[in-house]
């Protein structure tokens, strides 16, 4: 059902409240993007009543790493929450919380002492001190390591042990989103143990994470098992947590790229949980005995990019007529079967920053065929776009080959597997490519400055390698500022600048769906994508 923008936002703040969840029928849990609810006393090592099982979730891509300063990609980040623990979470009205810090405190505008839990442990052994943090913050900002999530510490000039349970993290400047950028998975702290072998391999010659992504620790609820790659990653209930334990005995993220495979698996009972079934399927999914539907609002856009650094994709003109050669109403309930509202810029409408008075390029076909030709392309041209082989991106991909067509512009699609796609795209060897972004702090920050700033170009998110010093300097503005009204007006003032840029095609803000099974308890998704399994359970 297609959902306007106002009962859009209604549904949204409802199932952000109570966090849709696959139990006995009544939404609750959290959603926190920290991977803990923070709300948890310590607890005393024993499994609730409602304990074990093993888990298998069928995901439609593999993980690209284990290390929590590896790829910022969503399937890796599924994982990584379950094993990492971050200083700070984000509740399920995505306001921050503690996490492995207790409390913490401004000292002044550009100073924060925050305070660690006594008595964490890591899956191998080592304590959680100060010492570790600051290893952990220093491997991140590394050069050598050369983190696609290193932006999330970008304003941090350097880290402090003020004691052994106390760091302190100092910054160059004022940075609003600092609490809400240390509850994301890629701030994770990993035991100092494989920080150390990591670095040592480097040192004979080895890859970056070569070591932590066969031999990834860190303090959360589950244990590393066993990564085989392109087939799955098995996690085990971690016993010696330091907070309340997670009820499952394991969980296996599942490698089953076909959607109609992943809800064969859970039709059949091979599989409990089904990633992304796709609108289309979803009264399949009702109509199954065995299963049900879980739905969830989200933070995340999908988009089809430009790389303008290449002909002709560098005039903006053509930017700005392919975008308005795209009609997005069709895509949505052609490809989509209505889930999701259109797209007028990067940011959904829950996240700060957001504008609804900014307007985007509309579709208008005849305008388009008039910039295609002041742009000296009234004749059309021939090009490439790529996609990974989820079926709604490559449906999306048909969709736009053929809206394109119109105006005179060939279209190839190629289809690549989701590890080069993400490589080759962060390279930069495309024209155009179809791909999604999770806004997951809720902050226009993380929605826009790895997105569009200069020095983001590639793997930190820039894919469209702009380059544009204006809107550079406003989204360092924005990130300085620690007014509210003031940020916001420069993120409106950003939005309207990329209106006319038009570096990508903002297709729609989606609803995440899945299939879970009805035996399966408590496991919920939140709008980030990131499922919620630490109190999952399954009923025998």
């Amino acid at each position: 059902m297609r959902l306007n923008k106002l009962l859009w936002l209604f549904l949204l703040v409802l199932t952000l409240t109570l966090a849709a969840c696959a139990g006995d029928g009544e939404p609750e849990g959290d959603a926190n993007e920290g991977g803990g609810d923070t709300s948890e006393e310590e607890g005393d090592g024993e499994a609730a009543s409602e304990s074990g099982g093993d888990l298998t979730i069928a995901i439609g891509a593999d993980v690209v790493s284990l290390s929590a300063h590896g790829s910022n990609d969503v399937p890796s980040s599924n994982v990584q929450e379950n094993i990492y623990e971050t200083l700070t979470t984000l509740d399920e009205n995505q306001e921050v919380q503690p996490g492995l810090a207790e409390d913490w405190e401004e000292v002044d505008e550009t100073t924060w002492d925050f305070h660690l839990r006594e008595g964490v442990t890591f899956h191998d052994g080592a304590e959680l001190t100060a010492e570790v943090v600051k290893m952990n913050f220093e491997r991140l900002m590394d050069d050598k390591i050369a983190s696609p999530r290193a932006f999330l510490l970008e304003a941090v000039e350097s880290v402090e042990v003020r004691d052994e349970y106390t760091v302190r993290i100092n910054l160059k400047y004022p940075y609003a989103p600092l609490l809400a950028n240390l509850a994301h998975s890629g701030t994770g702290i990993m035991s100092p143990n494989i920080i150390e072998k990591d670095y040592a391999q480097m040192e004979e010659g080895g890859d970056v994470d070569t070591y932590i992504n066969q031999n990834p620790v860190g303090t959360g609820p589950f244990v590393f098992e066993e990564w085989t790659p392109g087939e799955s990653v098995v996690l085990t209930r971690n016993d010696n947590y330091w907070g309340k334990p997670a009820k499952l005995d394991s969980v296996t993220f599942k490698v089953v790229t076909e959607q109609s495979s992943r809800i064969a698996e859970l039709e059949t009972g091979t599989s409990h949980v089904a990633d992304a079934i796709g609108p289309n399927n979803v009264s399949r999914v009702e109509g199954m005995p065995n299963a049900k539907v879980v739905q969830e609002p989200s933070v995340s856009l999908s988009y089809v990019g430009f790389n303008v650094q290449k002909a002709p994709f560098d005039d903006q003109k053509v930017r700005q007529a392919i975008s308005m050669a795209i009609n997005k109403e069709e895509i949505i309930q052609g490809v989509y079967n209505g889930v999701g509202i259109p797209a007028i810029g990067p940011l959904a409408p829950p996240v700060f920053g957001y504008d609804e008075s900014v307007d985007g390029l509309e579709y208008d076909p005849e305008r388009a065929q008039e910039l295609l030709a002041e742009a000296g392309h009234e004749d059309g041209f021939s090009t490439t776009l790529w996609t990974n082989d989820n079926e709604q991106r490559v449906d999306t991909a048909v969709t736009i080959q053929s809206q394109l067509e119109e105006i005179g512009i060939d279209v190839e699609i190629q289809e690549l597997e989701w590890g080069a796609y993400l490589e080759r795209t962060a390279n930069g060897e495309h024209d155009m490519f179809i791909l999604g972004w999770s806004t997951v702090t809720s902050d226009a920050d993380y929605g826009m400055y790895p997105l569009f700033h200069s020095s983001q170009v590639g793997d930190p998110g820039n894919r469209s390698f702009l380059k544009n010093d204006e809107l550079d300097k406003v989204l360092d503005e924005a990130r300085r500022e620690t007014n509210p009204e003031e940020r916001q007006k420069l993120y409106t003032k950003a939005q309207e600048m990329l209106v006319e840029i038009a570096p990508m095609i903002y297709i729609h803000h989606q609803e995440y769906l899945l299939g879970v099974s009805n035996t399966v308890k408590d496991f919920g998704i939140d709008a980030q994508g990131i499922y919620q399994i630490k109190q999952a359970y399954i009923e025998k």
